[in-house]
């Protein structure tokens, strides 16, 4: 089997569709599955990879409902699993980090997912792809994941980044999907589709430029880095990017802004984005 990387252009798997070591993961709408899929991949709907609980309906499912999930599409500790979308890579990063936090390392995310495949004539699918079960038993690595008890109290430290991906009108308070809007004090906004090149079907755009961007924000590489939506979704795409460019201390809060707005005792600061160390005078 050919050494994988993490971001992969849609030649690089078409080349290697039927290797039998491949788990195509499929996250795109259950529409869009049913009309045209990569042959031989399997459809998860995104719904399945959040818990579905009021107010913080993003958190990690049970661990009941991960066996479920990870025993019907198959699974093994020796796939590699390609994970694609149909918006960009939200859902398919949110995928990867799900795969992080049950100790499955052997991914790849297909820059531009269905757009892409579809834009570059390769060949698809309708009929569902159903694997034999496989037997599982997860456990749960708490390195990718953010809990509130975790940096509540490091708010000030200088070598946390907090990055909410969420769009400036939610950050600003403007826009409020939960109890209270606004942000996590220190919280640094940058859009989740300022990431996504929209004339490019959809793969992220220039690599040196987002890190450029990043850099700019204070969402550097030497910090430990979170990222948040409301409901750890839109933030897939976020962690998923700083994974590709090798970040090494990033976490996931599951939480997000479902949980953070719609507690009554969490710190909240309204308005313009907070400046950075980095842009500060």
């Amino acid at each position: 089997m050919k050494n994988w990387p993490l971001l992969i252009e849609t030649n690089y798997l078409a080349e290697s569709l039927h290797d039998p070591k491949l788990l195509i993961l499929d996250t795109s709408s259950a529409a869009n599955y049913a009309e045209h899929h990569i042959p031989g991949a399997v459809h998860i709907a995104p719904a399945e990879l959040q818990s579905g609980v009021k107010p913080a309906v993003g958190k990690l499912p049970s661990i009941e409902a991960l066996n479920a999930l990870f025993t019907k599409v198959g699974l093994t500790p020796d796939k590699h699993v390609i994970a694609y979308d149909d918006e960009g890579g939200g859902w398919a990063g949110r995928l990867i980090w799900t795969l992080d936090v049950i100790g499955h390392h052997n991914y790849s995310y297909l820059d531009g997912g269905l757009h892409a495949w579809l834009h570059a004539g390769h060949p698809t699918e309708k009929v569902a792809n159903h694997p034999a079960p496989t037997k599982q038993d997860i456990t749960i690595d708490s390195l990718p994941i953010a809990e509130i008890e975790d940096f509540i109290s490091l708010l000030d430290n200088s070598q946390l980044a907090i990055w909410d991906a969420r769009s400036p009108e939610e950050y600003r308070g403007e826009k409020v999907l939960a109890q209270r809007g606004g942000h996590i004090p220190g919280a640094v906004n940058l859009d989740w589709l300022e990431l996504i090149d929209r004339d490019n079907q959809m793969r992220l755009k220039d690599l040196t430029e987002l890190q450029t961007r990043l850099n700019e924000l204070g969402i550097t590489a030497d910090k430990t880095v979170i990222t948040h939506c409301q409901t750890h979704h839109r933030s897939g795409l976020s962690y998923l990017l700083m994974k590709i460019l090798g970040y090494p201390h990033i976490k996931g809060y599951h939480g997000s802004w479902g949980e953070w707005g719609n507690s009554e005792t969490t710190p909240i600061e309204i308005g313009d984005q907070a400046q950075s160390s980095a842009n500060t005078p």
